[in-house]
């Protein structure tokens, strides 16, 4: 029974004074109770303020409690919007790539070596960027959940139903009327995920990646993929494959299963002629059902996992954290970016043992192409496998000293680039040669150590993700002087 009725039924009745006391006080726990259950209207923190300043009437503050919730809803605007700014290499035809391919409009589009202003997107408000380490294509999310791409277009990617490359955001048209939340780039397709918990999928399908139960070469338009299970809340992409999470914690993946990555146990290796290897890849979301620990012998155990919180896609392998803050990683073992000291690709996810033996668990994971990152409960961070294009690698994780003391809160990987938005500054890092992915400056290109980026210094970034060779920004711009030092930054018009 609602802290509502109970208050109607309490009017209704003549009571002495200490028994209405007595059951104002019991209203009060029923809807602490709910709080805690998170039966509430609303997550905002003015829906507890009226409980703790002690309304007099039961009936008011629990019946005006849901409206005024509303209310805030409506009027609360997202805190993590802010200004897009940009950079590294715009000519997205050639990043990557020796020579622009035949019929390709050439090399239009100059390489960034510091951030810049957006002007493309001046005065919209971004809450959400995102693109992949294998990709030269982004996707940018406004305040009111709009969907828009740019960049490389040759398979389709962007969503716009032709092929042509855009330089200037467009606004996708299929997307319309949905609320976006969250989106993740591979190599040559895209995927888009709205607040109902559905996914939309486009560009290069010959593999499967789209997930939308066939091999069409390309899409080029979003299509809703193939699933019908709980509710998605998190997107992840490979360089040709892609992983979804539902909201009970289970992980499902489609696209090519070449090295174990979408473990399900198989490589899907066959012999289409007798030279000739073909793939048997997922069009659909299939869920991974098992997880499992190895001991130096080889002996295998399977690992009981209740709920998979956090995961994060490299080009060809992936990395997750289940609820017990476990991490367990799957795909290509080269150069040890799975963790597990040696170079063994794992069909199966695959327990790192590495952090069963430290004190806190791991809350976040991000992944490189050849590279992955842990963060622990404590902020420590962690590298595992090789970020430089020569010498060592990491073969199980490393902490970064570098980073001791840093409040890391939005990590972008690019292939060898790392950016990562701490505190009031940004840090970046990767070897030579780069496209200004990481924002240093002409002069000063590249740091095989933690820099931080000087032209980003007293600008707060909300959120920083990697391409193949540029990177974006979501900084903060919400008082005069945080809009004054943007204003600063120098201007990039396509």
């Amino acid at each position: 029974m609602s802290g509502k009725r109970k208050a109607e039924d309490i009017s209704e009745e003549p009571e002495t004074k200490q028994h209405k006391d007595d059951k104002k006080e019991e209203n009060e726990e029923v809807s602490a109770k709910e709080e805690e259950n998170g039966e509430t209207g609303s997550p905002l923190p003015s829906s507890n303020n009226d409980n703790e300043n002690g309304s007099q009437d039961g009936l008011a503050s629990a019946g005006t409690e849901d409206k005024k919730d509303d209310k805030d809803v409506e009027e609360k605007k997202p805190d993590n919007c802010g200004t897009v700014l940009v950079c590294g290499s715009t000519n997205w035809d050639l990043t990557g790539r020796k020579n622009v391919p035949k019929g390709t409009k050439g090399g239009s589009g100059r390489n960034l070596w510091s951030p810049h202003r957006f002007t493309p997107l001046d005065g919209v408000p971004v809450r959400l960027v995102a693109s992949g380490s294998s990709s030269v294509h982004s996707i940018i999310v406004t305040e009111d959940g709009a969907a828009m791409s740019f960049g490389r277009n040759e398979k389709g990617q962007l969503g716009t139903g032709d092929l042509k490359r855009r330089d200037i955001p467009y606004l996708i048209e299929a997307m319309k009327g949905l609320n976006v939340v969250g989106a993740a780039c591979g190599k040559n397709h895209t995927l888009l995920l709205t607040d109902r918990g559905e996914v939309y999928a486009c560009g290069d399908n010959k593999l499967g990646q789209c997930g939308v139960g066939n091999q069409n070469p390309s899409i080029l338009t979003f299509t809703q993929i193939s699933y019908k299970g709980p509710p998605i809340v998190k997107l992840g992409s490979g360089a040709e494959f892609s992983m979804i999470l539902d909201c009970k914690g289970a992980l499902h993946s489609f696209g090519l299963p070449e090295y174990g990555q979408l473990g399900h146990n198989t490589d899907g290796k066959y012999f289409v002629t007798c030279n000739k290897l073909g793939f048997h890849c997922e069009t659909a979301p299939k869920r991974i059902v098992f997880y499992i620990e190895k001991a130096k012998d080889g002996h295998i155990t399977p690992v009981e996992v209740v709920e998979i919180a956090d995961f994060s896609c490299g080009s060809n392998h992936t990395v997750a954290v289940d609820s017990h803050k476990r991490v367990f990683s799957w795909g290509w073992g080269g150069l040890g970016r799975l963790g597990h000291a040696e170079q063994k690709d794992e069909m199966i996810p695959r327990l790192i043992k590495f952090f069963d033996t430290q004190s806190r668990g791991v809350k976040s994971v991000h992944c490189g192409s050849s590279f992955s990152l842990a963060i622990n409960e404590l902020g420590a961070v962690y590298l595992f496998g090789q970020t430089k294009r020569t010498g060592e690698a990491n073969m199980y994780p490393k902490p970064i000293q570098d980073l001791t003391g840093w409040a890391v809160r939005s990590v972008g990987c690019s292939f060898t680039s790392i950016v990562m938005a701490a505190d009031e500054s940004v840090i970046a890092w990767g070897p030579s040669p780069t496209y200004g992915e990481l924002g240093f400056g002409e002069l000063h290109r590249s740091s095989t150590t933690p820099m931080e980026v000087k032209a980003l210094e007293g600008i707060y970034v909300h959120q920083v993700t990697c391409g193949l060779g540029h990177t974006l920004f979501v900084a903060r711009n919400q008082t005069e002087q945080e809009r004054a030092k943007i204003d600063k930054l120098a201007e990039y018009t396509p």
